[in-house]
């Protein structure tokens, strides 16, 4: 084809309008083949779980067969207890580790030559039953409350006022108390005593509840005649406390009032168990402590006498 050419005789240059040449088309690609679908990766099948054959029982060794027992096969089997030749344990753990001390032990094996053997353990014990006196000898019943029973008319009113107003009334349970503690030559007055307990029982069942706290004697106005006094009080107000004890009677079936004055009374009882056992003061005013021992009486008294009321109509409840 001819070409233009310029002047000089050059062929022209291409014009800025002169269509540029088409790119030439990229080869297509082939067509990838499709990837084939992965086969789920084939579990290797499971082996067949065999159990594992059942170790030989020995047969019970008969007393006078020594070292093993033999197996159905005629093999023998070491003792229990001890390991077997060639059995494999675990590393830095001693042959037997793991098994229950005195596997396969005679008794008495491991223990010291004349060691007793352990003692059975019974049933617990109240650790009242295990009080002892100053001189070591146990506590009979009532001791701890009233050590040697009653000892006078006044601790005897109050053991009988007690076992009268009791949960469960045991009038004749305190007159026997007192025989006992007095002795064989105490039997002939258990008529008398009878009467006695029977006039208080009128007076817990129907009569007026009134303090009945005794006339004392002029007392010693020194620290003598203080602890005298402390002593008395703490008697009576335990030959009371030992006559609730004897009709079984539960504090915690009492109503809050008759409970707290109870227990007031055995803190009184207490304070008055200190005061006996206290060492004389210098100086001090013993008609004072006369006063306040006076003061005492009258506040034991008063809670007595709740405790009483309250009875009575924990009594009438349980009847309604």
């Amino acid at each position: 084809m001819p070409t233009s050419r310029t002047k000089t005789g050059r062929p022209a240059r291409a014009s800025a309008h002169h269509p540029k040449p088409k790119a030439k088309a990229k080869p297509v690609p082939k067509a990838m083949p499709k990837a084939k679908p992965k086969k789920a990766a084939e579990r290797p099948a499971p082996k067949a779980v065999h159990p594992p054959a059942p170790k030989p029982i020995a047969a019970p060794v008969p007393a006078t067969a020594k070292g093993g027992a033999k197996t159905g096969g005629g093999a023998m089997l070491p003792p229990a207890g001890l390991a077997r030749p060639g059995a494999a344990t675990a590393p830095g753990k001693p042959a037997g580790a793991g098994k229950p001390a005195g596997v396969g032990k005679p008794p008495g094996v491991g223990k010291p030559p004349g060691a007793r053997p352990a003692a059975k353990k019974g049933g617990r014990k109240s650790p009242l039953s295990q009080r002892r006196g100053p001189n070591g000898e146990l506590f009979q019943p009532g001791d701890l409350l009233l050590p040697t029973g009653p000892q006078g008319p006044d601790e005897i009113q109050y053991l009988l006022r007690g076992s009268v107003a009791a949960e469960h009334a045991a009038p004749e349970a305190g007159v026997s108390e007192i025989v006992t503690k007095k002795g064989p030559e105490a039997e002939g007055d258990r008529a008398e005593l009878s009467r006695f307990a029977m006039g208080l029982a009128e007076r817990f069942d129907s009569g007026t509840i009134e303090p009945l706290l005794p006339t004392r004697p002029v007392g010693r106005r020194n620290f003598a005649g203080v602890v005298e006094r402390a002593k008395h009080r703490r008697r009576e107000i335990g030959a009371f406390m030992r006559g609730l004890d004897l009709g079984r009677t539960e504090s915690s079936h009492m109503d809050s009032h008759g409970e707290a004055s109870l227990q007031s009374l055995m803190e009184w009882a207490a304070r008055l168990e200190n005061l006996a056992e206290a060492d004389e003061p210098d100086n001090a005013d013993y008609a004072q402590f006369h006063r306040g021992m006076d003061q005492l009486e009258n506040t034991t008294e008063a809670l007595i006498v709740d405790v009483e009321l309250t009875l009575r109509r924990l009594r009438d409840r349980v009847k309604a």
